[in-house]
């Protein structure tokens, strides 16, 4: 991968993950309820996440997906349903005891796997971004020089991108809120705006086609 490309792709992953979608709100959603520190978790399950795309696509499958209307809408149903559960669980979630941590906010962890997972499923049940990794990656794969080395440097860069945007600007956007956790009003208030937002994303992923 030449360097121009490699530039081109750079641009290209920063572009795309300041684009908002569920993964953006799930960041936010974990920095506000266990920290930002501890948003890590979540942002490292969609980046797996991330890397199946990529492999799906690489292996072809991704073509069959783009191309079956019934796989397709299998995988995008799915996603909506998981979006619509993670919403109403989050509006019907009760507000924990207030203890002050080392971000100023109400501390009720969540296990590291389970935010993993979470995010994991969050970016995965999303036929588009195969889809669109499938229109994507074409673009700065050479068919003509070694697959592998390509590969790897497009999902470390894809990886890195998404992390530093994820990690840097989502969940530090999140930050300045943490106060609104220290009250059980607050709590209530910021669970019912992301769990409306996890829904109307599933509505998004419905109703575009």
């Amino acid at each position: 991968m030449s360097l121009a490309v490699w530039f081109s792709l750079l641009t290209a992953c920063v572009v795309i993950s300041f684009t908002p979608g569920a993964g953006a709100i799930n960041t936010m959603s974990n920095a506000l309820t266990q920290g930002w520190r501890r948003s890590i978790w979540g942002i490292i399950g969609q980046q797996l996440a991330l890397i199946v795309h990529v492999v799906i696509v690489a292996a072809g499958v991704g073509l069959l997906v783009s191309r079956s209307e019934v796989l397709f809408n299998v995988i995008r149903y799915t996603g909506a349903v998981y979006l619509v559960y993670l919403g109403i669980r989050l509006i019907l979630t009760r507000p924990t005891v207030v203890v002050v941590g080392d971000e100023g906010g109400a501390e009720a962890f969540e296990g590291h796997w389970s935010m993993i997972r979470r995010g994991f499923w969050v970016n995965l049940l999303n036929p588009k971004a195969i889809v669109f990794f499938l229109a994507f990656i074409p673009q700065f794969i050479r068919l003509d020089e070694p697959q592998l080395p390509q590969y790897l440097a497009l999902i470390i860069t894809v990886i890195i991108v998404d992390v530093l945007v994820m990690w840097g600007f989502f969940a530090a956007a999140a930050r300045p809120f943490r106060r609104f956790t220290r009250t059980a009003g607050g709590q209530r208030i910021l669970n019912t705006i992301f769990g409306i937002l996890f829904i109307g994303v599933a509505g998004l992923l419905l109703l575009l086609h």
